[in-house]
């Protein structure tokens, strides 16, 4: 197949006018040739992409879309998703995962890094329409949580125990987040495979970072809330990211998550420390539940490796890549389409270590095409999917 559009976005940058790729049967790139060197290609007005990444979803909460509402705060809307979340039917669950599922294929999701408490997304895994890197959640904030790890451990074998597809299934124990995962369980999860990708949720609130520097503020109050005691915790006076990478090994690829609260500070010590780092966006999720953004010029002025994600539907409207990038182009308009399309594709293949696979437009890989249009005009752009 040869294809052509107005302009192509290769994962990295645009091409030059006229580019042509042409595809085998099986959906992997053959060749980018250049403009008049070849004839017979389909034409399409608008932008010819790579497939999109998308770093952070938690596809089995899906069934919780529209339950809570808008800006609440990070504590308050962790209180309801935990008292929420199973009061509904497995069918329930079972139809919603399935449409949002199906949703995220039409527009245009080619990889996901899937964010795991339970094995509900077995199916969808083994569907092979997707590229899956499981997050196995550890939660435990405690002293003695070998029975938490314990229990995410027998998630992720079940993740294991999957036949392989065409597409890549992979799977890791991570930490949820600083003030969920005691110094204890990070240990354990990090002796238990110290080269595994690991996702964290990252200063999603202000309420992280004063707790670890001050052991006050909204993380107190909900912990007491769910009955946890925090006596043994002790206060670092340092920032949460800073505390908490003390206890993981560098060996590990990481990838921050929301980071809405970080610092420039925090983005140079780790980038300092660390040889592997993505730090993925979900603006309509911050700006759903925080009603903010991370300082997303300070990361670019650190040369942060960005990519995007959507959340989960419990903080989204959409699962929908493209609907992310509008967002941080509606309130960063400087920052240009070139970039924020290597931060969804290039960027979020690597960040799931996917890159040799999907992510760009280059010979015998298996990106995914889409087919953007609308990106030159001030209503939202629409995506759909051609491979």
């Amino acid at each position: 197949m040869l294809l052509t559009a107005s302009r192509i976005h290769n994962g990295y940058k645009w091409l030059p006018e006229g580019t042509v790729i042409e595809t085998e049967d099986n959906g992997s790139i053959k060749a980018i040739h250049p403009k008049d060197s070849i004839t017979g290609a389909t034409h399409y007005e608008g932008v010819l992409a790579p497939g999109f990444v998308n770093a952070h979803c938690h596809l089995e909460l899906s069934h919780m879309k529209g339950v809570i509402p808008e800006h609440t705060g990070l504590i308050a809307f962790l209180q309801t998703v935990m008292f929420r979340r199973n009061g509904f039917t497995d069918e329930q669950k079972y139809e919603a995962r399935r449409r949002e599922f199906e949703t995220m294929l039409a527009n245009g999701i080619v990889a996901v890094g899937d964010i795991c408490n339970t094995n509900d997304t077995l199916e969808e895994r083994a569907s092979g329409k997707m590229h899956f890197h499981s997050f196995v959640e550890a939660l435990g904030f405690n002293e003695a949580p070998q029975k938490q790890f314990d229990y995410a451990l027998s998630v992720e074998e079940n993740f294991a125990a999957q036949s392989a597809s065409e597409k890549l299934l992979r799977q890791s124990i991570v930490p949820h987040a600083p003030y969920s995962v005691s110094h204890v369980l990070f240990s354990l999860i990090d002796k238990h495979n110290k080269t595994a990708l690991l996702s964290i949720h990252n200063q999603e609130c202000r309420d992280e970072d004063e707790y670890y520097l001050l052991k006050q503020g909204g993380v107190q109050t909900l912990l007491k809330s769910i009955g946890i005691n925090d006596d043994f915790f002790k206060p670092s006076g340092k920032s949460s990211i800073q505390t908490y990478l003390e206890w993981l090994s560098p060996s590990h690829p990481f990838l921050f998550i929301h980071n809405t609260y970080t610092q420039e500070n925090d983005v140079q010590v780790v980038q300092t420390l660390l040889p592997n780092v993505h730090w993925c966006l979900c603006p309509n999720a911050n700006v759903y539940i925080e009603n903010t953004l991370p300082d997303i010029d300070m990361l670019m002025r650190n040369k942060a490796n960005i990519c995007i994600g959507t959340d989960s539907l419990s903080s989204n409207h959409q699962l929908c890549i493209l609907s992310e990038l509008y967002s941080i182009h509606q309130h960063l308009p400087h920052i240009c389409w070139e970039q924020l399309l290597n931060w969804a594709t290039a960027n979020g293949a690597a960040a799931l270590q996917m890159q040799d696979v999907v992510g760009s437009f280059e010979p015998g890989k298996q990106p995914g095409i889409v087919h953007i249009q609308g990106l030159d005009g001030d209503a939202k752009p629409t995506v759909s999917r051609i491979i």
